[in-house]
């Protein structure tokens, strides 16, 4: 076939009613149908019934198996009013105990859906329900807590509308939800990490890139391969095996959020993926952040920005022409993408831009941060760079954190000659266990909420950080904390082993405790060259981000590669809560703990 009739074909294919499949392109670039534009069954009252069972779904005209909620994937878009106490009814028609998390909700620990943390869980044909109070506004989801259920699509979104008046206005809003799916089942798919930790990874280095000038010149490969470290290793699961969906449906599929020119569109976006992080942008409209995480901020304007596994964003967009624009999710491994099209009828069609470069690990992302001129080249000049002094704010350099830029650099240079550059060097966190479960300990790891997201340094366009992130609000608890811990995180790729401090679940013997009421600095120190998501049930805390008593408020902090981040956390909510990677095959690996928040003992009383 000519290059002029491929062309034709997949322009003829385009226009038809439904997409023909064409064999030799990946899923994001097949010819797309007519679109689709129904939106998410909605389920809303005081009194609301969910039914998990197995299921097949449609996915670019290919039928998958599935876990559905009501008979969809996502599940139903559960619509709720701040104020409201809600009873949801939950029928597990599984042959296995199932359990549904209200991801990002304050309610009591009893609800709060983790089987042997805060309930027993939901057995086989059997029926649980949930009840407990709205306190909160924003976009939130739900999903399984039960084994790899999340991965076959037992998820789903939720809308709390305010009491009040909603700060945000708009015309019209879509809720989006992305996730990835795979036709193999989700334990096949960790038996294979177990085995291989790079063994979806089809983008690595090869003979013919480095002969054509690509990727990392011959004595960084080296000096990599001598570490064993493989730089292209970005994502443990890639689109080798995933097609990467739009409110459950593929990129041929042609998801449709319909407009009418010059209205005020609010898109809630909720990452509901298992283990892809997506960055996000709509060529020809610039994107107003609006919320995070569900707690509102101030207006942001950005060009793309990487939502994480677990995070929700709510985006204000003012498309003006009466034309389509593509919302292209693409995957931080750029292995493949989900995309829908934004239109003012069903049936328009945008270009779709291709998979841009993977992203290969540098140095910073190996954790030798604070050897400042290696890595940043590109970010010279960028509107979205940090400035250098700004990358220890003064909270950080107080408590120890980091050292600011100046110093930072002046050390460096002093230091140099006589650095030792172990990758495992216990004198650098000697609380560390010497145990596989730690292959890695980042030599200067640094604060990188100031920088793009990996893969995202040197776009050519304003990328969202964390530091662009405001409170629109006061934070409720501007107190100063009382005390700081830090928390490594740790893991093996080869063994595929993840954990905090070294220790995997399984091997945790007794909880995290918090003192009612108290007031904690957190400092993750991510130890491996993957980015974690990490959450915290129950909880909201505010990122040190130097923005004082408006800081952002989330539920769940994306940690790059050989990076720190810090938050500052009010223990308010009573109960046995569990913290964890979102990455569903870290967390299933052993990258999960239990906060307890527990009153002071009343004096005479035992502990």
């Amino acid at each position: 076939m000519t290059a002029l009739s491929r062309r034709r074909f997949l322009r003829d294919a385009g226009l038809g009613a439904g997409a023909l499949t064409v064999p030799w392109l990946p899923a994001w670039a097949q010819p797309v149908s007519a679109g689709i534009a129904t939106p998410l069954p909605t389920v809303a009252g005081d009194t609301i019934a969910l039914r998990v069972a197995h299921q097949m779904m449609m996915i670019d005209g290919k039928p998958s198996h599935a876990i559905g909620l009501n008979g969809t994937v996502p599940g139903p878009l559960i619509r709720l009013r701040e104020g409201q106490t809600v009873r949801i009814a939950v029928t597990n028609d599984l042959d296995e105990e199932t359990s549904i998390h209200w991801h990002g909700l304050l309610l009591p620990f009893q609800m709060d859906g983790v089987p042997g943390i805060s309930f027993p869980g939901i057995p086989a044909r059997s029926t649980l329900t949930y009840e407990f109070p709205l306190i909160q506004a924003g976009t939130y989801w739900y999903h399984s807590h039960s084994g790899l259920q999340e991965q076959m699509g037992h998820y789903g979104p939720i809308v709390v509308d305010p009491k009040g008046i909603d700060p945000v206005a708009s015309n019209r809003e879509h809720v989006i939800v992305l996730s990835d799916h795979s036709p193999l089942h989700p334990h096949v798919i960790f038996k294979k990490l177990k085995q291989q930790g790079g063994y979806f990874n089809y983008q690595k280095q090869t003979l013919a890139g480095l002969l054509a000038g690509r990727d990392q010149p011959l004595a960084d490969r080296t000096m990599w391969g001598g570490m064993r470290m493989d730089p292209a290793d970005v994502s443990d699961v890639t689109g080798s095996t995933y097609t990467y969906l739009v409110n459950g449906h593929g990129p041929a599929d042609n998801w449709t959020a319909l407009f009418q020119p010059g209205e005020r569109l609010r898109l809630r976006i909720v990452n509901a993926s298992a283990m892809t992080n997506f960055n996000v942008r709509i060529p020809g409209l610039k994107l107003t952040i609006v919320q995070a995480d569900g707690m509102n901020v101030r207006p942001v304007t950005v060009d793309e920005f990487q939502i994480a596994v677990a995070e929700t964003y709510d985006v204000i967009v003012e498309p003006v022409a009466a034309e389509a624009y593509t919302i292209v999710a693409e995957a931080w491994d750029r292995s493949g993408m989900a995309r829908a099209t934004l239109a003012p009828r069903v049936g328009m069609v945008a270009a779709v831009p291709a998979l841009r470069t993977r992203p290969l690990a540098t140095m910073t992302d190996m954790g030798m941060g604070s050897m400042a001129g290696m890595d940043h080249g590109p970010m010279a000049g960028m509107d979205h760079a940090a400035p250098a002094a700004d990358a220890c704010p003064p909270e950080h350099a107080k408590m120890g954190h980091c050292t600011p830029a100046a110093a930072a650099s002046a050390q460096a240079g002093h230091d140099m000659a006589g650095m030792s550059h172990s990758m495992r060097d216990f004198a650098i966190a000697p609380t560390l266990p010497k145990t596989p479960t730690v292959q890695t300990i980042s030599p200067m790891p640094m604060d990188r909420t100031g920088e793009p997201p990996q893969g995202l340094v040197g776009t050519g366009h304003k990328v969202l950080v964390y530091r662009d992130l405001i409170a629109l609000d006061r934070n409720p608890d501007p107190r100063a904390p009382s005390r700081q811990m830090q928390i490594h995180l740790t893991g093996n790729m080869e063994r595929y082993m993840w954990a905090f401090d070294g220790v995997k679940l399984n091997e945790v013997k007794a909880p995290i405790p918090f003192r009612l009421g108290e007031r904690v600095r957190v400092t993750l120190v991510n130890d491996t060259m993957m980015a974690h998501p990490i959450h915290l049930h129950g909880h909201f805390f505010e990122l040190v981000t130097g923005h004082g008593d408006h800081s952002p408020r989330k539920h769940t902090i994306n940690v790059a590669p050989g990076g720190t981040a810090t938050f500052d956390l009010t223990a308010d909510a009573v109960g046995d809560w569990a913290f964890h990677c979102h990455m569903l095959y870290h967390m299933h690996a052993g990258m999960m703990q239990v906060v307890s928040v527990r009153p002071d003992p009343v004096a005479g009383a035992p502990a």
